[in-house]
């Protein structure tokens, strides 16, 4: 491996996925400001079948991870949903969103863009009709609504900014590092490694499972990493089994859910995630579907050759540029705001808040201390894991409301 077989490695996925990753974000900025909560809570806050099947389908095209769909979820439970549609929201949300699913069709085709939001739909439906059947209504803590409010101002501004800077804000460095490990794979594992297992793609199947769950990876991120994998022998049945469980659920997640919705339901949620992606993993596998959307005489390295035809190489080289340069802006803010020097003057206090991922986990946070009697500002920075509170409201009553809200407090830094 060489560093210039790394870096054209690197640049050749890149190129591929940037122009569907813009217009992703640009469609997820859209949405976020244009379809309003009340919108969602319309159709999912009523204790019926349907609203199990409306939950799945509202929450596919958006792009929350397993961290930021929490709030959102409990929200919606507070509006009067059912259990069963709080799970199907959580299970099928994250798993795809516009951006992931445009960027599912750039490295890894047709059929695989439609296979994971189809998946994602049967695995949320099931998942809220078995807790609809199996979990009482008032298993679980009532836990604070947190949902994430869209800010005022020009209507464009919001969208820009949200699509540009929040969301890649949120999942920029995961999205780097899929990108990296890709790259990295592709020159550095031989060909055809995974081949090896080729009898047992349950095996494969587990163990991407046992590597993909407890960490916290986006629908986007591991995007590459699947179609890498690919490259070198893993079945298609292992990379979406990859692709459906590891942006589900995560520890945090898992914790979280837990302590809001009780212990059935959580094994409920967990067990159909993992069960629905190996069952989907074996039916591809079964059935011998074309996922990748090529010939064979193409093969793996042939995913992204449908792109090469569609965008000129000027074009991707400056969507690739402009993906760039929104990466460096929004880390290097996410950056600066881990490090910058906190307020001090009299009635301002730093708490140590863990747990948070995300914008929506900050909105959330800061939300929740926001409505406190004696609150006169505060800010939550999910990179230092900080929490700047000014005014009279108490520690014991911050600890409360941010503990409600799923994230865990440390006290004063």
């Amino acid at each position: 491996m060489t560093a210039g077989e790394f870096c054209n490695a690197f640049l050749s996925v890149l190129n591929a996925m940037s122009p569907y990753l813009l217009l992703g974000f640009l469609i997820a900025g859209i949405l976020h400001v244009f379809v309003p909560k009340r919108f969602y809570a319309k159709y999912l806050s009523r204790d019926n079948k349907l609203s199990v099947l409306w939950a799945a389908l509202l929450g596919i095209p958006l792009p929350l991870c397993s961290c930021g769909v929490i709030p959102t979820a409990v929200g919606l439970k507070n509006e009067g949903a059912s259990k069963g549609a709080v799970a199907s929201f959580l299970i099928a949300t994250p798993q795809t969103g516009i951006d992931s699913i445009l960027a599912t069709f750039s490295l890894m085709g047709l059929g695989f863009a439609i296979v994971r939001p189809v998946a994602a739909l049967v695995t949320g439906i099931c998942g809220g009709f078995l807790v609809n059947h199996f979990v009482k209504a008032d298993e679980g803590e009532y836990v604070a609504d947190t949902s994430c409010q869209v800010e005022g101002g020009n209507r464009l501004w919001r969208v820009l900014k949200y699509a540009y800077f929040d969301m890649i804000q949120d999942i920029g460095l995961r999205l780097v590092i899929g990108l990296l490990v890709a790259a990295l794979i592709n020159v550095a594992v031989p060909d055809e490694f995974f081949l090896s297992f080729g009898s047992q793609p349950l095996l494969q199947m587990l163990v991407i499972l046992a590597v993909a769950v407890p960490m916290y990876i986006c629908s986007t991120g591991s995007i590459p990493v699947a179609a890498a994998l690919m490259m070198k022998g893993l079945s298609p049945g292992a990379a979406l089994v990859m692709l459906m469980a590891g942006p589900a659920v995560n520890i945090a997640s898992i914790l979280v859910v837990k302590k809001s919705m009780g212990s059935r339901f959580t094994w409920i949620y967990l067990l159909t995630i993992v069960g629905f992606s190996i069952l989907f993993g074996l039916l591809i596998n079964a059935f011998g579907i074309n996922v990748v959307g090529m010939s064979e005489s193409c093969g793996m390295h042939g995913a992204c050759c449908h792109t090469e035809a569609a965008a000129p190489s000027v074009f991707k080289i400056v969507c690739s540029s402009l993906l760039v340069l929104f990466i460096i802006i929004a880390l290097g803010m996410k950056f600066f705001d881990k490090f910058k020097k906190q307020k001090t003057e009299a009635g301002t206090v730093v708490y140590t808040v863990e747990g948070m991922h995300c914008n929506h986990c900050k909105a959330a946070v800061e939300q929740s201390v926001g409505k406190l009697k004696g609150v006169e500002t505060c800010e939550a920075t999910p990179a230092a894991n900080t929490l700047v509170v000014t005014g009279t409201a108490s520690e014991n009553d911050i600890r409360k409301v941010v503990e409600q809200a799923g994230f865990e407090f440390k006290g004063v830094k």
